[in-house]
């Protein structure tokens, strides 16, 4: 038996379905040119129960997930007790299961009402998420795992999105051009994002409330970019990297635990970050192909923050082959056990994604061990989910674990 964490993650929005009253909800209705909608989703507000069970009789120990503000509190200052109840009942299920509960307090949406008041940029806006979490402490006592946000940096990315959202409101929108201001939005150093301070400023008030009310270990996710510099470019690389990624990871210096995601790589010239090359080995969602990047993300993690133990709390691929999704992962695995035998701390391993779900606004880009009928909702567990489990009864990974469970 082994302490080590062996799962598998998701968030409410992707999979619950019918999140009414947040905003991402409103985005799908509002911009159907920018997003799919998300609808019933795998309908995992019903059917929690049978996606854990599926995780633990493969062999896995661990469930990430998270509970939804706007499910909550749908009408600020309205929190509602059953809406309490239900993630609290996903809680014990987990337990009941023999899976550790790691729950994700906020991933990516919130509120409706929220948004409509500000955002993150309200003046209001940490008193309000500060409500919420006290609120919540309540369910989260003895939950082992609590993450604030889930990756801050990709949250403040999202802003970028705004203007593009504003311009379809008044008509003015232009595909092409947009797509250009992103790309270069990207490129361009720029100074850290207001919303990027802002979380950092939530994250603190969060783990402040948590460590006076709960037992758990208490960090956020980060989003691993895996740069890496071209030659003669260091300098630049080392602006990107602090802006886009370390941060966040300055800001978890004080938390229990630094969650690590990273799935690709991307280099950095002297213009800055290089998009990806078209290439018959790109995933779904046109990322390079780098099982490496969980190592290079992992390593970055630990010299950012000072050591802090890491909980890698996604990472995975967007295809449709099911055997390349178990190469991919063996090869991160891999890269992730030689980071272990060098020091590293790193207590547990969470694959993105337990289920194929919504990917904030497409149903293409499937990352999941576990494929679902969106009609009938019948669950379909692939062979990469058996083999996971495989690897997770065979304790920590290393490069003989990993053979084993081929």
């Amino acid at each position: 038996m082994t302490d080590f964490l062996w799962g598998a993650s998701t968030s409410p929005h992707q999979v619950e379905g019918n999140n009414l009253n947040s905003d991402w909800w409103a985005q799908e209705q509002a911009f159907p040119q920018l997003f799919e909608r998300s609808g019933d989703a795998l309908d995992s507000y019903h059917r929690y129960a049978e996606d854990m069970k599926l995780l633990a009789d493969a062999g896995l120990n661990a469930y990430r997930f998270g509970i939804e503000w706007a499910r909550i509190e749908p009408v600020e200052g309205h929190i509602s007790r059953a809406e309490l109840a239900h993630y609290r009942r996903m809680i014990d299920a987990a337990l009941e299961a023999g899976l550790t509960p790691v729950v994700t307090i906020q991933h990516f949406t919130v509120p409706a009402w929220f948004k409509r008041a500000g955002g993150w940029l309200a003046p209001e806006a940490i008193d309000r998420f500060r409500s919420f979490v006290a609120a919540s402490t309540e369910i989260l006592a003895d939950v082992p795992y609590i993450i604030t946000i889930n990756e801050p940096n990709v949250l403040a990315l999202m802003s970028l999105r705004e203007p593009m959202m504003r311009a379809i409101e008044d008509g003015t929108f232009d595909q092409n051009a947009a797509a250009a201001d992103h790309s270069e939005a990207l490129a361009r150093v720029v100074p850290p994002l207001a919303i990027g301070d802002r979380l950092i400023e939530a994250h603190a008030a969060a783990r402040e409330i948590l460590r006076a009310s709960v037992s758990g270990k208490v960090g956020w996710s980060v989003a691993g970019q895996a740069f890496q510099s071209t030659p003669g470019n260091e300098d630049r690389f080392a602006e990107i990297k602090y802006v886009w990624e370390d941060k966040f990871l300055e800001a978890s210096r004080e938390d229990d635990f630094i969650g690590v995601q990273a799935y690709t790589s991307q280099l950095i010239d002297a213009v800055g970050i290089v998009p990806h090359v078209e290439d018959p080995a790109n995933t779904l969602n046109g990322w390079a192909y780098r099982p490496d990047a969980l190592g290079i993300a992992v390593r970055n993690a630990a010299d950012v923050t000072g050591g802090i133990p890491a909980l890698i709390t996604e990472n995975g691929i967007a295809t449709a082959d099911d055997e390349r999704r178990i190469a991919y992962t063996s090869e991160a695995l891999a890269h992730l056990a030689e980071a272990m035998a060098e020091g590293i701390d790193v207590r547990g391993y969470l694959h993105w994604s337990a289920l194929d779900n919504y990917e904030w606004g497409d149903w293409e880009s499937t990352f999941g061990l576990i494929a679902v009928d969106r009609t009938t909702f019948a669950r379909h567990p692939k062979p990469s989910l058996g083999w996971l489990g495989r690897v997770a009864r065979r304790g920590v990974p290393t490069s003989e674990s990993l053979a084993a469970a081929r």
